[in-house]
């Protein structure tokens, strides 16, 4: 145990990071706090327009978005601090009692890893062609909103993806198959495959945000949030990804989500 905490107490300043970076980029995406991101301020007597989600504008809106998501740590302040606080807490917190979850006899059926490998492949692939359905649907019948929801849930996946796999090569974790479930991080052996985030649960939570936030009815946000925690869960089931895997994997693709879809959608 004591092996476990030591080898999970490096992660925590990675952690820190992710979770400033994303809380308060999502705050400043909805005016709470600090400037809006990207743009430069404008100058007096000009209305701050936003950067509209539209197929032509995509690859400089996730250049843009980018840029917010690396500098927003220093928009970090008294006002906006609670959310990352306690988002890193709950991190740590889940890493040091990964390797206990994942060691629980219930997990270690076979049968129900490989089911819920099955049923997570299939709910991320729903979410990875969700972007292109709603865009399809959209120019069909000439519905704005749907073509619109398409794009930005597009833009959202492909930006958690950038930072995901950022977050993966800096944390060099082990899968949970590996080493007892242990959860090491920094192992250089593990390559192109670290476990933290979950690249699963960051799709799902950021293609999910942007649907329930295009569409806000009670249904829609139940079904693509409960579906979105449903691929987390079952990565989980399938001793694919630890908790706190899942965990942060989520939080991101939220947070991304609705930072997209605040920053960019048409008003």
């Amino acid at each position: 145990m004591r092996r476990f905490v030591h080898a999970s107490c490096p992660a925590a300043g990675w952690l820190l990071f992710a979770a400033l970076s994303l809380t308060v980029l999502e705050k400043n995406a909805a005016g709470q706090s600090g400037p809006s991101l990207p743009d430069a301020p404008q100058p007096a007597g000009q209305t701050k327009t936003r950067d509209e989600g539209t197929l032509r504008d995509l690859p400089r809106n996730l250049l843009k978005d980018q840029e917010a998501i690396w500098t927003s740590p220093a928009r970090l302040n008294e006002s906006n601090a609670v959310g990352p606080v306690l988002l890193v807490l709950a991190t740590t917190a889940a890493v040091t009692t990964d390797h206990q979850v994942m060691s629980s006899s219930k997990l270690l059926n076979t049968s129900l890893n490989n089911h819920a490998s099955t049923a997570s492949n299939g709910l991320v692939g729903g979410f990875l062609v969700a972007p292109g359905i709603f865009y399809g649907l959209g120019a069909m019948h000439r519905d704005e909103h749907a073509a619109e929801t398409g794009i930005l849930g597009g833009e959202a996946i492909l930006d958690s993806l950038a930072v995901s796999e950022v977050m993966k090569l800096v944390s060099l974790r082990e899968r949970p198959t590996i080493d007892n479930a242990r959860g090491k991080f920094f192992q250089s052996s593990v390559g192109t495959n670290s476990s933290f985030p979950s690249n699963h649960s960051i799709i799902a939570w950021s293609s999910a945000a942007v649907i329930a936030s295009e569409y806000g009815g009670p249904l829609t946000q139940i079904t693509a949030y409960g579906l979105a925690a449903g691929v987390s869960a079952t990565r989980v089931m399938a001793r694919q990804h630890f908790p706190s895997d899942v965990l942060v994997g989520s939080a991101v693709g939220w947070m991304i989500g609705r930072y997209v879809v605040r920053r960019h959608r048409h008003e």
